[in-house]
């Protein structure tokens, strides 16, 4: 396992963070119910993952139900005292609770929610706290002086946003900058060879200023997983034969060649497709980690595999090629110009 700096802080994090998502099994009233796993597989699926030199957790407080993923971590934490060998993130920001002030990112709510999560975790600091979205209800500065003060009490060591527009995430930059408060070293994005939105602008600003992207969906909800085939219906039980509506704008020309070329790849290194796309991401520079859920310790390994990959450049770029996307206006016209942008 290979290790990179936390953005631009000087902490160490595995290059693959395993993804907390699925620990807990929900009730029929959560997104979570029937996908998750019991909490004994949760912590044989974590005792793993720090076998393999995973040191990076990823969690959120809407994880299952009323805070289950942070519960079922924060159980594991007490029973077998691995607190200080985990690089923990959790997040805030979207629906939690009953009344007015159960979402967004005011300072009224923020406060309630790191109380919340930190019982819930049973520890005594959030190393990577981040916010789940922008609020544009809560003015940028109200929820950066609100972090700032949790880093400040020792609650919080660093910040991070996800799901943040490009002006959004600048503006946040700078007014931490100009106030001097605690400043986000991360961005949490969805990015994988079907997704690649991000290289417009939020890559290059990440780029710029020294944030690290941490990546989500980089299989493209299973689909880059290779069980999926052109022509036919989703596999029984498979996430997107249940997800209809994402199955249906995933299912087009582009992404059939972009699974065609990661076969192609995975067959060259003797590994399988979600290894191939996930080691993609990880040549990508401005990626700090690369978070993937599993519901099994074979799942874990398999993903796991991912770190010990090295693609040619002839493969990066037979990928590249394939996964190619429309820029759109002004980065075409910048690239037929200058061919950057």
């Amino acid at each position: 396992m290979k290790y990179r700096r936390l953005g631009a802080s000087g902490a160490k994090v595995s290059e693959l963070c395993l993804g907390a998502m699925t620990f807990g099994e929900a009730d029929e009233n959560s997104f979570m119910h029937k996908v998750g796993m019991d909490e004994e597989t949760s912590f044989r699926v974590m005792n793993r993952a720090l076998e393999l030199g995973i040191n990076f957790i990823d969690t959120a407080d809407v994880y299952g139900q009323d805070g289950l993923s942070e519960r079922v971590i924060g159980a594991w934490f007490e029973k077998d005292k691995r607190r200080d060998e985990v690089v923990l993130a959790t997040k805030f920001r979207f629906m939690m609770g009953a009344g007015p002030n159960r979402s967004g990112a005011s300072r009224y709510r923020i406060q309630r929610c790191v109380e919340a999560s930190l019982k819930r975790l049973r520890t005594d600091r959030i190393d990577l706290y981040q916010i789940h979205m922008q609020d544009l209800d809560t003015p940028e500065e109200e929820t950066l002086r609100a972090l700032d003060d949790l880093v400040t009490q020792g609650k919080v060591l660093y910040i991070g946003c996800s799901n943040y527009a490009a002006y959004r995430l600048m503006d946040s930059l700078w007014r931490s900058r100009t106030a001097h408060l605690a400043s986000y070293v991360t961005l949490q994005a969805e990015y994988s060879l079907v997704t690649r939105d991000i290289e417009r602008e939020l890559l290059p600003l990440c780029r710029t200023n020294g944030l690290g992207i941490l990546t989500w969906s980089p299989l493209a909800a299973g689909f880059l997983t290779g069980k999926y085939a052109k022509d036919q219906a989703p596999p029984p039980g498979a996430r997107l034969e249940q997800r209809k509506e994402r199955f249906a704008r995933i299912d087009n020309p582009r992404n059939w060649r972009i699974l065609e070329a990661v076969r192609e790849v995975a067959a060259e290194t003797s590994t399988s497709p979600p290894v191939v796309a996930l080691a993609w991401l990880l040549h990508k520079p401005e990626v700090t980690s690369v978070i993937f859920g599993a519901r099994s310790l074979e799942q874990l390994e398999t993903n796991a595999r991912a770190s010990e990959l090295e693609l040619s450049p002839q493969q990066v770029k037979r990928l590249d090629d394939a996964s190619s996307f429309e820029l759109g206006y002004p980065y075409s016209f910048m690239g037929n110009i200058q061919g950057k942008w």
